[in-house]
């Protein structure tokens, strides 16, 4: 067995951990969050179904100091209303986001990394 599956299996496990948080994490959260009429537009542009949910996450898993200076940039209207979302939100929907967003994002940039160096031969 070599470096390159093991990096493999470790990273799509982590991958497949957050692929089902993602969706617990639009049930019973996010679709809370959009039934309320305080909260449905304060989760940022939606480009694509789902995309909403990876807002949301965003919006409650990194520092609230970072989240409004996203806030307060040209580009707001892309990202969630933090403080809103706080409101409406309990603690176990901030954990779930949490848990959610930071397997996702080191999980999908590490699969990047991997496929990158796999294809340019650095484990050959």
């Amino acid at each position: 067995m070599n470096i390159e599956y093991t990096l493999f299996t470790i990273i799509a496990a982590c991958i497949i951990l957050a692929a089902i948080l993602f969706v617990i994490f639009g049930q019973v959260t996010v679709r809370k969050l959009r039934k309320n009429p305080e909260t449905k537009d304060s989760l940022g542009f939606k480009y694509v179904s789902g995309w909403d949910i990876l807002n949301t996450a965003q919006a409650l898993a990194i520092p609230r100091s970072i989240a409004r200076k996203l806030e307060t940039s040209p580009i707001s209207f892309l990202h969630a209303n933090v403080d809103v979302l706080y409101e409406h939100t309990n603690k176990f929907d901030r954990l779930l986001a949490r848990l959610f967003y930071w397997l996702y994002l080191p999980g999908t940039l590490a699969l990047l990394t991997l496929v990158i160096l796999s294809n340019t031969g650095f484990f050959e």
